[in-house]
């Protein structure tokens, strides 16, 4: 990795963490792309990583406003849905995850915006964590499931409990990916070199989400989950020109 490329990630990564500390996931949405520009072989051991370093910030800042059964439901749903998405990483390219991915995100983004709203019940909640599992494991990006599920919820409740979900989900991916022999030690390395400005950017975002409501956080969580869904789409679209 160049000095320009380190620079250009460390940056990427300050983001990409006030983004998932501010809503409570989006560190996958935002950096992946970037990272499978400079190293696809990073991922999604290092958006993984990092990603846990930021929620164990969120969840004890926000850990008044959590909702701990839903997450023990979507969790029911993760262990499962990672379990799977290792196993995917090891017989499916990557481009036909990330096509799978990507339409599914849209999918559920543009029923969203139309004015869909899913009931929240248990199951619900396990199948949003079972998908969650899948996409997270797979490509990184397993933040859009949980926002649709949960995108009536308050600013710090969001926040909260999908840190909670995602500290434990992250975990299970990281041990899930370990067993499959799916984890570079230069992404750990690289992840080492990175967690200061995750960190950083964990702190930033407690002094934005002062100006974030209920309203300005759901358009922020389904638009970043649109966001990542046609930058995972460009990035295929690029390496095929």
């Amino acid at each position: 990795m160049t000095p320009l490329e380190f620079a250009l990630l460390a940056a990427v990564i300050l983001a990409a963490a006030c983004l998932q500390g501010s809503i409570g996931f989006g560190m996958g949405m935002l950096a992946a792309p970037f990272i499978a520009l400079i190293d696809a072989t990073l991922l999604p051991v290092l958006v993984i990583t990092l990603a846990m370093i930021v929620t164990v910030i969120v969840v004890v800042m926000d850990r008044a406003a959590l909702d701990l059964r839903g997450a023990g439901w979507a969790l029911a749903g993760r262990v499962p849905g990672t379990v799977v998405g290792a196993g995917l990483v090891t017989v499916m390219s990557t481009a036909v995850l990330s096509w799978a991915v990507a339409a599914v995100v849209l999918v559920g983004v543009l029923v969203s915006l139309r004015g869909w709203r899913p009931r929240v019940t248990r199951t619900t909640q396990a199948l949003a964590g079972a998908l969650s599992g899948v996409m997270g494991t797979t490509t990184s990006v397993g933040g859009a499931p949980m926002a649709i599920i949960w995108q009536g919820s308050e600013g710090p409740r969001l926040r909260g409990t999908m840190s909670a979900f995602f500290l434990v989900g992250s975990t299970l991916s990281l041990v899930a990916l370990f067993l499959w022999g799916a984890v570079p030690p230069h992404a750990l390395l690289t992840a080492a070199w990175m967690a200061p400005f995750a960190v950083a950017g964990a702190v930033v975002s407690r002094f934005l989400n002062r100006f974030l409501n209920r309203r300005r956080t759901r358009a922020i969580a389904l638009g970043a989950s649109a966001l990542g869904a046609l930058t995972l789409i460009a990035t295929r679209l690029f390496e095929m020109i």
